[in-house]
Parts: structure tokens; sequence; C-alpha cells
């Protein structure tokens, strides 16, 4: 039995599909826990998934702020040794860097140790730590091909979704969330921090619009929930469901059709559902990449972008609106969207994984 070390945290958005490569991996027979840290989103989603996790003490890179970066960078230099220990207590046979603030010490421990790393990518370029990691790692499953990164060890797998997302289905997903089954649906994203300027506009839009001929599902994130949940009570608007937060979209993704949402890695999740979508990319993504993941779907006919800078309540009412009533080109983005899916992207990571495993006496005689 295989034992997998996923090194995955700081948002959903790296431990989510972190978590989907896990579920192949134990249904394949592999023994896997996490690496992550106790302030982020795996300290709840991981031990929640029934996964055990352990913790670094590392932190996110600040590149507007020399002083604290320099600090981050020596927390994560001090977290290299306590992710050797880790790794040496599991008896690791092979490491996954799933992305997140863990990803560059726990991949420097696993090459110290000369256990075979695996890396993920889930933007359109490679982040810091993959930089830094993918000369030395046996395969980087990539999102999205990326110029220059081609060649035996870069494999475009695309990014890992939840099972639930890819099995979900429409009538009791409307159900759960007592959604009428002959109107539309919007979904609104705000992700499980809280996207704040998507979920202020969107709210103002749409709650309480007297002329809105369409229901609306908004995971506000836990950032905005409790001050929208209150305004949404004033509104009394049943046509408007609020929640705070849920651990995949798949449910969500059944039951709309049509997302407004930034552009991160969770645009995988939108087209393995097949749902077209309004994108409003976050202007501080490292590398703009959000901008570029818009534009792949947007290219495909799959979504209409927004910028930040011009996203406002009439604007959105007016784009939605149209998209909303216009079933010939709704059908036209949901199709387009379709077909830019990648549903086995975590068993492809998953395999990769698997096959950089080395034999137990053959590890443990090279890392000893």
């Amino acid at each position: 039995m295989p034992r997998v070390v996923i090194a995955a945290g700081g948002t959903a958005g790296h431990v989510v599909p972190a978590m989907a490569v896990a579920a192949e991996l134990r249904a394949r027979g592999a023994e896997v826990s996490f690496l992550g840290t106790r302030e982020r989103a795996e300290a709840e989603l991981v031990p929640a998934a029934g996964y055990e996790i352990d913790y670094l003490a590392v932190q996110g890179l600040d590149r507007r702020n020399p002083l604290k970066a320099a600090a981050a960078a020596l927390r994560a230099a001090a977290a290299v040794p306590a992710a050797r220990g880790a790794l040496r207590r599991r008896d690791a046979d092979v490491v996954l860097g799933g992305g997140g603030y863990v990803a560059g010490p726990a991949g420097l421990a696993a090459l110290s140790l000369r256990l075979p790393l695996v890396l993920t990518e889930a933007d359109s370029h490679l982040g810091l730590a993959n930089r830094l990691l993918a000369g030395r790692a046996r395969r980087v499953c990539l999102a999205f091909p990326i110029p220059g990164r081609d060649g035996d060890r870069y494999l475009v797998t695309g990014r890992p979704v939840p099972f639930r997302v890819l099995t979900a289905e429409r009538g009791p997903a409307r159900e759960r969330f007592g959604i009428n089954p002959t109107r539309r649906c919007l979904l609104v994203v705000g992700g499980s921090q809280g996207a704040h300027s998507v979920n202020e506009s969107a709210f103002s839009a749409f709650a309480g619009a007297p002329d809105r001929d369409f229901e609306v599902l908004h995971v506000a994130g836990r950032r905005d929930f409790p001050t929208l949940r209150e305004r949404l009570a004033e509104a009394g608007d049943d046509g408007y469901t609020l929640l705070e937060y849920e651990p995949d979209l798949g449910d969500c993704l059944a039951a709309c059709d049509l997302v407004l949402g930034r552009a991160g890695g969770s645009i995988f999740e939108l087209t393995a559902a097949g749902r077209p979508a309004v994108l409003v990319p976050y202007p501080h993504a490292t590398g703009d990449h959000q901008s570029s993941n818009a534009r792949w779907m947007a290219q495909a006919g799959a979504a209409v972008v927004i910028p930040d800078a011009e996203l406002e309540p009439q604007r959105l009412r007016d784009v939605v609106g149209e998209l909303l009533a216009d079933d010939v080109r709704l059908e036209q983005m949901t199709a387009a969207s379709r077909s830019l899916a990648k549903p086995d992207a975590a068993k492809q990571v998953a395999e990769e994984v698997l096959a950089a495993a080395s034999p137990a006496p053959e590890r443990r005689a090279t890392s000893d």
C-alpha cells in the first residue's frame, strides 16, 4: 500500500482539488495524509473529509511588503525540518505538492529525503514554489498548457474537481435549496472567504429586485455572510437563497443555469458541470492569472468577462438579465463550457502519483 502525503493549503482553491486527488488515491488503495497549516482552509476541510493532517507554521508571501515577505521566507525555511519529520513519521513513499504556503517547504523536504515529488499547478503560470521545485519533480501536472513548460516532465491534466461536481443532479439539488424547478437560477460564488466586490454588487443588483424573473443562489463566504444575511432579512426576498459556504459546488452548480464569480482555478468546476459564466477576475491575483483564466473561457464562448473596476449593480443586471433571457445563447455557452471540461483530471494526477511512488526498500536505502 503506497503512502502518499499531500501538501496543500491556504485556500479552498488548493485544498478542494487536492482532496479530489486524495479520494482517487484512497479508492486505489493508497494511504493518504496531508500537510497544511492550522489557520487556513485545510484545518477544517481535510479532517472533515476523514484524512489525517500534520501542520506546519508557514504563512503567505506578501510581495508588496519586503519585511513581511522576508519573515514569511524565514518561516518557510524553518518549516523544512518540520516537514522532513512529518514525512518520516508518515513513512511517505511519494509527496504531492498541491499548492499553497506549505507546498514549498514540503517539496524541499521531500527532495532532501530523496522522495519522489509530483506537483500540480492550477493557474496559467507556475507559482513561486512550483518554479523552484519543477526541475526536480517527477511530474508537473498542469491545469493549462504553459509556454515553455513542455516535454516529458510536464503533463496537461486540467484541474482536479470533486466527484460531486461530476455527479450531482439538477432535480435533487434544486429541491435541497428550495429553488423553483421551472425558473432560471443564477449562482453567485463569493468563495470560501468572500469576494467582497462580487458579493456586494450581486446583492445590490438582485436582492429584493421587483422585476427579477429568476432565482438567485448566493454562496457569500464567511466574511460577508453575516452582513448580507441581515440585509436579506430586511429585503424579504424568498427567491434569493443565501449560503455561507459549500465545501464543494456540486449541488450549487447542478441547480443553476449561469454562474457569477471570480476566475480562479474553480473555473474547472464550472466546465466540469457545463455551466456558462459571468467572470470577474480578481485584479490583484499573482501574475494576473485570473484574467488569463477568464479569457480562456471567454475565447471558447463559455463566459462573459467584466473587469472588477467596471463591476457595478446596473451592469450586472443588464448582463445577467440578457443572458438568462436568451435560451439559444445560454445553450451555446453551456456547450462551449462542456467542451473545455477535463473530468478525468483527478484520476490522471492520482495515476502520476502512484507511478512516481518508489518501492519502500529502495526509498529507505536512499533516504537514510
